[in-house]
């Protein structure tokens, strides 16, 4: 029998075996119907109603996921994934640590940009405007829908600031825990809170093929608003 390898060779890493992904070369070519001007809805909101809904239905992943960009007072941007937890013809609403970065940020700069990246079915919508916080009879009324842990979880976390250690995140959490068993109410804290995005422009984005794609967005003007289309 032949004598087993006394240094076999080292199994290759997953690295090794891969190429590197070029990212140039990857391309998507789509083929969905355009979006034309007489399509859409006399207003914005009622236009992303729509197309929320057609995400929902195509299984979008968490269609109420939004990229929230926000900059400081000196112009510096940044960027993070947020959820959408309430919006009408007043603005698009999301919830957070006043104290976290965009908490920060959007005290000092208080405009922002939304982006749904709908990728699945080739479309986003972008929304740009200024920034108000909700009243707290809604933070309230909301906070008080979360889930037990979460309410926790907002008191547990001082977003953005930097911690030691998972360990001592989860301490704090296992001490609320214990102040606040299920079932008992959690107080809404004071430095948590919701935002509302006042629309001044919302862009809907259905990608088509050649890279033509339909760029409709509806700029706020007086008491109504105007279409334009935008070169891809």
């Amino acid at each position: 029998m032949p004598t087993a390898d006394r240094h076999p060779t080292p199994p290759t890493t997953p690295t090794e075996a891969r190429p590197v992904p070029d990212p140039s070369v990857m391309r998507k070519h789509y083929q969905h119907e355009g979006l034309a001007e007489k399509q859409l809805t006399a207003e914005p909101v009622a236009q992303f109603t729509e197309w929320f809904h057609q995400a929902v239905d195509a299984g979008v992943t968490e269609p109420n996921a939004m990229v929230l960009s926000t900059a400081d007072a000196q112009g510096r941007p940044s960027s993070r994934t947020v959820l959408l937890k309430g919006y009408n013809r007043r603005g698009f609403v999301f919830f957070t640590n006043y104290g976290s970065r965009k908490g920060s940020e959007l005290a000092v700069n208080p405009w922002a940009s939304l982006l749904f990246p709908w990728i699945s079915i080739s479309r986003q919508v972008v929304v740009n405007g200024r920034v108000e916080k909700v009243g707290r009879d809604e933070t309230a009324a909301y906070f008080r829908t979360r889930p037990h842990g979460s309410q926790l979880g907002a008191w547990a976390s001082e977003q953005s600031s930097p911690v030691s250690s998972r360990e001592v995140l989860e301490q704090r959490y296992a001490e609320l825990e214990r102040r606040y068993p299920e079932g008992e109410g959690v107080p809404v804290p004071p430095f948590w809170g919701g935002y509302r995005v006042i629309p001044e422009t919302v862009e809907f984005w259905q990608g088509r093929e050649n890279r033509l794609h339909d760029r409709l967005r509806y700029v706020a003007e007086g008491e109504g608003w105007r279409v334009e289309r935008l070169c891809p």
